[in-house]
């Protein structure tokens, strides 16, 4: 399992994604689950994967080699006119692979299901920043003010987070702080997400990352906001009403 996490801010874009994948609780691995591409000035577009491995590495190095090959290699995110057919670049990919990788599993409903969902983020010059969720059938879905954040793989834990922080208006500084917590909430419920974490941030009209690193388990900051979180919660909890075994008094008992 994974857990990413692609949001739309008036700024920007802000992207993060764990980098755990497992087989069974004793087959523990790290693989990147973001990947970036940007040409300085004109446009800048990343991605996070989650789902079968074997499918996401597949679709990613395609569009690798197609950035990287001679120019008659397309349609490549490069080249691509605007997000919404990088969009539909990516969807006819991971539909193709998937469909590829089903016919060689033998008959049809006898096989291995091959899945895998992909956000895409990014800017092209003269457009808007935006966001889609690209779905294992190839379809799509782009964010709106209505939706103004995705989640791929163990999306659950980490949601009420997002949807109680969330503010269009919020700085880059508190966007990563609010996907730190959702990102540690999830961490605390699910052995299936783990550290390190990608972080990306995009800033409108910069076409080159304004900020990205890797968060380590030893990452000071990541560390207070775990930390800080769990207090704040408990202290949260015991300011509450407290509840009492013994039946409310009526009006009359009052008076």
């Amino acid at each position: 399992m994974t857990y990413c996490v692609g949001m739309v801010l008036d700024r920007g874009l802000v992207m993060m994604s764990d980098t755990r994948t497992n087989s069974g609780v004793d087959n523990i691995s790290v693989f990147r689950k973001m990947f970036s591409w940007h040409v300085p000035g004109e446009r800048i577009i990343t991605m996070m994967t989650a789902g079968n491995l074997a499918t996401t590495q597949a679709v990613v190095s395609q569009l690798e080699e197609r950035t990287k090959a001679p120019g008659e290699r397309r349609p490549s995110l490069l080249e691509a006119p605007t997000m919404f057919q990088v969009a539909t670049i990516v969807g006819n990919l991971l539909r193709d692979v998937i469909e590829r990788r089903q016919d060689d599993g033998g008959p049809a409903g006898e096989g291995p299901r091959f899945t895998a969902s992909i956000i895409i983020a990014g800017q092209i010059r003269g457009m808007e920043p935006r966001l889609f969720m690209v779905y294992p059938e190839g379809n799509f879905i782009e964010a709106s003010f209505d939706t103004p954040f995705f989640q791929i793989g163990e999306t659950k834990y980490g949601r009420p987070i997002l949807l109680r922080g969330y503010e269009p208006t919020m700085t880059f500084e508190d966007a990563v702080k609010l996907l730190m917590v959702s990102f540690d909430s999830t961490l605390a419920a699910n052995l299936s997400v783990g550290l390190p974490f990608d972080l990306m941030v995009i800033e409108r009209d910069r076409f080159e990352p304004l900020h990205q690193r890797r968060i380590t388990r030893e990452d000071p900051y990541f560390m207070r906001i775990s930390s800080s979180w769990s207090e704040a919660l408990r202290q949260a909890f015991h300011s509450l009403p407290d509840y009492s075994f013994d039946p409310p008094a009526v009006a009359s008992e009052i008076e």
